[in-house]
């Protein structure tokens, strides 16, 4: 009887089922998160805005030998604020990997609230730039969680890089740091705007960038790093040497910087393993970055790639989170939908493999995400220096040590991570990088 049990159980797992939101939720705490990690005290609400940037290079469809066409570039950005009051939240309509089905994922946001207002004070701004392909929803996780700590918080859907509008690879190269530098001047726009549900609410001057695959490699161009001329002329770069719009010493990337962002977190940034950027592009970083990855990136090349940009010498702060024996996904994904598990005709595969990872858990994942983003924009951006400690670790978590009394007070010899509960903080490595 057992044993039926347990292949009826299995065979349920497989056959197709009716789902509501609420089994795909972007806002699970799980009891072993750490300290950092639960949603904060703002209510929070969210709203669809579309934006368009004119007259821009249209990088799908240059020509050798002619000039560049123009167009209008089209974004939507989903944008999470505190709200002024609690809600019950609600739920959001999103595509899969595949680009055809369309799913209803759960979480804290109220569609459409009213936002807070606090007596003259105005929240930092965060964006958040999904990978190649994705959407606006695939950092949904980090994006709301960071809103209820009051944050405004912009999501770009990036035109040509979506689950169901993917094109040339060359556009995605060309307008990811284009596109982050616009979102932050539409919401700076927005926010002197009266009757804007932004008017009055965001200090822009305080703008952090998250980062994820693609969306870290426009991170870093973002921060200050042009690429070099092997990038620009490679077979797999954007056609016509449109990419040296952000090549290394070049007044086109110079002038692309914007001081308003104060700290960068890249999650998975590729490019370096095919040479994105040398010594001279990296020296050129402003702005300081918080690196996360798995040690098993084999998409972004973990040693090649992603510890190459950190330990290049650039004049900021730096750090790197690891998590070990992890792949692409690590940290950055929403939970795989159930109704991703099934196998996609289209792709040739279930597209949970794009959302879930072999070793760790994502919710896991998720909740150390948002610990330590909270600990770095809180820091940089709030200059709450409170957080300080919670990235002045031992490096290997493995080498800290749990020293505790009876009274949970701790010992003088207690090296254990700050905010996670002993034996929690295994499989973790941070480390830093002072200005060179």
């Amino acid at each position: 009887m057992k044993f039926m049990h347990i292949v009826g159980l299995g065979l349920s797992l497989l056959m197709p089922v009716t789902l509501s939101a609420t089994e795909n939720r972007i806002d699970r705490i799980r009891p072993d998160a750490p300290e950092l990690a639960p949603y904060g005290s703002y209510p929070v609400g969210v709203k669809t805005l579309t934006v368009t940037n004119p007259d821009q290079i249209d990088v799908v469809n240059i020509k050798s030998g002619t000039q560049p066409p123009r167009y209008d570039r089209r974004l939507v950005l989903e944008v999470w604020y505190p709200a002024a009051r609690e809600n019950k939240g609600g739920e959001y309509r999103v595509f899969l990997r595949d680009g055809k089905t369309e799913v209803s994922i759960a979480g804290r946001a109220k569609r459409n609230a009213a936002p807070r207002v606090e007596n003259g004070g105005k929240f930092p701004l965060i964006i958040v730039s999904h990978g190649y392909p994705g959407n606006r929803f695939l950092l949904g996780p980090l994006a709301e969680n960071l809103a209820s700590k009051g944050y405004v918080v912009a999501s770009i859907e990036h035109t040509d890089s979506t689950y169901n509008d993917m094109r040339a690879f060359g556009s995605t190269l060309v307008n990811r740091p284009l596109d982050d530098r616009f979102a932050l001047q539409e919401i700076a726009r927005l926010t002197e705007e009266k009757g804007n549900v932004l008017s009055g609410l965001v200090d822009v001057t305080k703008t952090g960038l998250i980062g994820y695959s693609m969306g870290g490699y426009g991170a870093v161009i973002t921060a200050g790093a042009g690429v070099s001329e092997t990038a620009v002329n490679a077979d797999w770069s954007a056609p016509a040497r449109a990419l040296a719009i952000h090549q290394s010493a070049t007044k086109s990337h110079e002038d692309l910087f914007d001081p308003r962002f104060k700290a960068i977190l890249a999650i998975a940034p590729w490019g370096m393993q095919r040479g994105m950027w040398d010594e001279k592009g990296l020296s050129e970083i402003k702005v300081p970055i918080l690196f996360m990855a798995g040690s098993a990136d084999d998409v972004s090349d973990y040693q090649k790639g992603i510890r190459k940009i950190f330990e290049g010498k650039m004049p900021v702060d730096r750090y790197l989170l690891t998590f070990a024996n992890a792949n692409h996904n690590a940290a950055a994904t929403m939970p795989a939908p159930v109704e991703s598990w099934a196998m996609s005709e289209s792709l040739g595969f279930a597209p949970f493999d794009h959302y879930a990872d072999a070793v760790w858990d994502t919710v896991r994942m998720n909740n150390i995400a948002q610990h330590f983003a909270t600990a770095w924009f809180d820091l940089k951006l709030k200059d709450d220096q409170t957080k300080a400690p919670y990235l002045d670790l031992v490096e290997d978590a493995s080498d800290g040590v749990w020293a505790a009394n009876k009274d949970g007070s701790l010992k003088p010899e207690h090296t254990y991570w700050k905010g996670f509960a002993n034996r929690t903080a295994q499989g973790l490595r941070l480390e830093h990088r002072k200005p060179d």
